[in-house]
């Protein structure tokens, strides 16, 4: 960890948080809020509840209605270079990041506290339009945690990786402005087991524990 990013928090910062505040310009932003706009997005969906934040899935898609993980559609054109720009700020070899989620937070969206579910691993955000603040636990007790927070401004970028992926959960706490986001995954050694192509050429199906 830097010093730049440990004084970005109270507490040191939790290991693997990685974070560059101008990654995109406002013109880039601006082409990609559009685009995103532009694709269909629908209403998030988690076990029969309906989130009003608004999603699409490129690459892989995991259903949190029936814990399905599948091929969704190839990344637009549009997507394939903030993918390799991605990368090459997350340290990690091209072709890594095979998953991307687009997010659309309308004003009074948010996100709770979670860790990304284990077909994935590594995971580079990319936060758009509002500022937001993403919220980082670790559990230390029954009811204790220990906290931390990193100031996400619009066109920022942040890498959870080792410790901070799997160690501590993170959430967003409800927008009063809109937000978008852009959020590239790698698969775990799990996702790479339950997408290994069957002997039709399609993908095995697959489903988290």
């Amino acid at each position: 960890m830097t010093a730049r990013q440990a004084d970005l928090f109270d507490i040191p910062g939790p290991s693997g948080l990685r974070f560059e505040p101008k990654f995109l310009n406002a013109i880039e932003e601006s082409t990609a809020i559009t685009a995103i706009d532009s694709t269909g997005l629908e209403p998030f969906r988690f076990q029969g509840w309906t989130g009003n934040r608004r999603t699409t899935s490129y690459g892989w898609r995991y259903d949190f209605e029936d814990s399905g993980f599948a091929r969704a559609e190839p990344f637009p054109a549009w997507l394939v270079p903030l993918r390799d720009r991605a990368e090459t700020f997350a340290g990690l070899a091209p072709g890594t990041l095979v998953q991307a989620l687009l997010i659309h937070y309308p004003i009074g969206a948010g996100i709770g506290w979670h860790r990304d579910r284990p077909v994935f691993e590594e995971v580079v955000g990319i936060s758009l339009g509002a500022p937001a603040t993403l919220r980082l636990r670790r559990r230390t007790g029954p009811r204790a945690f220990e906290r931390a927070e990193q100031f996400l401004p619009p066109r920022s970028i942040y890498l959870l990786a080792g410790e901070v992926r799997h160690a501590w959960e993170h959430s967003i706490a409800p927008m009063a402005e809109p937000r978008w986001s852009i959020t590239f995954r790698a698969l775990s050694a799990l996702g790479r087991r339950q997408t290994q192509d069957g002997p039709d050429g399609d993908p095995r199906p697959g489903r988290t524990g």
